[in-house]
Formats: C-alpha cells, sequence, structure tokens
C-alpha cells in the first residue's frame, strides 16, 4: 500500500470549478494505477475516474466530459480538473491507487490504496 494525501476541496456555485489534487508519498504516480471515487452519506463509494501508468483514463458518465485527470510535473502527484459543477456531484473525493495495473482496464478498479479524502459541496 501506498499513503495518498488528498487537497483541494471546498465549496462553489453550481457552474464553478475546483481542482483536487492527490499526492503519493515516496513513489511516483506512474508506478501506479490510480484514481478518484466519491462517497455520501448513506451511500456506497462511487467511481469517478482512472488513469493508468501509461495515461489511459477511465471516466464515469456521470462526470464525463467535466473532468478531467491528469498527472503533475512533479511525478508524484496527480489531478482532477472539475468544471461546470452540479449540486449532485457534492461528496467526499477520495483518491485511490493500486499496484495492479489491470485495475485501470475496467471500471472501478480494484483499488487497495486511499487517502482520508477531502470534501467538495457544490450549492445550486
Amino acid at each position: 500500500q501506498v499513503q495518498l494525501v488528498e487537497s483541494g476541496g471546498g465549496s462553489v456555485q453550481a457552474g464553478g470549478s475546483l481542482k483536487l489534487t492527490c499526492t503519493v508519498s515516496e513513489y511516483t504516480v506512474n508506478n501506479f494505477c490510480m484514481g478518484w471515487f466519491r462517497q455520501t452519506p448513506g451511500k456506497e463509494r462511487e467511481f469517478v475516474v482512472s488513469i493508468s501508468a501509461t495515461n489511459a483514463t477511465i471516466y464515469s458518465d456521470s462526470v464525463k466530459g467535466r473532468f478531467t485527470i491528469s498527472k503533475g510535473n512533479t511525478k508524484n502527484t496527480q489531478y482532477l480538473q472539475m468544471n461546470y459543477l452540479k449540486p449532485e456531484d457534492t461528496a467526499m473525493y477520495y483518491c485511490a491507487a493500486t499496484r495492479y495495473f489491470r485495475a485501470c482496464t475496467v471500471t472501478g478498479g480494484p483499488f487497495d490504496s486511499w487517502g482520508q479524502g477531502t470534501q467538495v459541496a457544490v450549492s445550486s
């Protein structure tokens, strides 16, 4: 497993943007299949997006065209740019990682390392 730290959450009005950051300790993001999930109280964790070591991406239909995952120049960070945010995007967002590269060939993982989460709130 690897330590992951998210940042960048906050409150925004509908139509606005936020950029989340996931920092990987001790390793480069290219060692992993990485992804983002989100969860609201009382609901199961929902897959948002994944990015492979070779930068292949899978997006959930709910965020396709609005969210973009990318890797930073520092090699141990990846970003989730969220545009045109909607109230239904309100959730705790979690960064995820796994060394199992095949996890990035299917929607939703599996992932075995998780961050503590960062809250995103979108008001109407």
